[in-house]
């Protein structure tokens, strides 16, 4: 009887641990199949940004394209959580990153206008990249729980935004290149934390999951974009 009890208690067991790796396995695989379906709408939207001049219209005016940045973001980051469970998450994502890739525009105007412009657009995807795989490893055998390092990034990161509004009048190129070395710290070690969430089934919906992760790699990529473009500018 006790060893009918045990073996039933192993089976409940096994099948609650199968149930919970094929969950994560279904929010992983959906997961980065959609962060890449939303690049496209990235770089879709960079290049209508470029080629219709949007990109130098929102230069010429930065206040008001901080204005539209940021409603417009935000808006749709609230549209995409209210629907995360039905099919217009997955469209409203694809929106957003349309006009992320809008707003990437005015930064990519500017390198592509460098005369190594496309090496430093290489350069810069090649890096998170780089970052993306060393941090799903990291992710991947790491055990600890990350919740005070997120703590710890979530405080940096609203120190960041102040750095960030105060160099809108201050205009430093040192404080500048400070700011995108600390971002691509902060949203590394978010990329880590979502990806670590994923694995251990904190995030069991694919729609938030990408939103998390897409917002990390367009930062680190946007931040290294800035940093390449500054070396540049200096050797020149």
């Amino acid at each position: 009887m006790n060893d009918y009890q045990y073996s039933r208690f192993d089976n409940n067991d096994n099948i609650a641990i199968k149930r919970k790796l094929s969950v994560r396995n279904k929010v992983l695989r959906n997961t980065y199949f959609l962060l890449a379906i939303s690049l496209i709408p990235t770089v879709l939207g960079a290049t209508f940004g470029i080629v219709s001049g949007l990109n130098y219209g929102m230069l010429s005016n930065p206040g008001l394209s901080a204005i539209i940045f940021f409603i417009g973001s935000f808006s749709l980051m609230f549209s995409i959580e209210k629907n995360k469970n039905n099919s217009f998450g997955v469209l409203f994502l694809l929106l957003f990153t349309f006009f992320m890739g809008i707003m990437l525009s005015r930064l990519l105007g500017i390198i592509i206008g460098m005369h190594n412009g496309s090496q430093i657009i290489s350069l810069a995807f090649g890096g998170t990249a780089a970052v993306f795989g060393f941090m799903n490893i990291i992710a991947s055998t790491i055990k600890r729980d990350l919740s005070n390092v997120e703590k710890f990034m979530s405080i940096g990161s609203i120190v960041l935004l102040f750095a960030i509004v105060a160099n809108m009048f201050i205009q430093m190129s040192s404080l500048t290149l400070t700011i995108c070395m600390l971002s691509i710290v902060i949203f590394s070690s978010f990329m880590l934390i979502d990806i670590h969430r994923i694995i251990n089934n904190g995030e069991t919906n694919y729609i938030s999951a990408t939103l998390a992760l897409y917002l990390d790699i367009y930062n680190v990529f946007s931040n290294l974009l800035v940093i390449l473009g500054l070396f540049n500018n200096n050797r020149d």
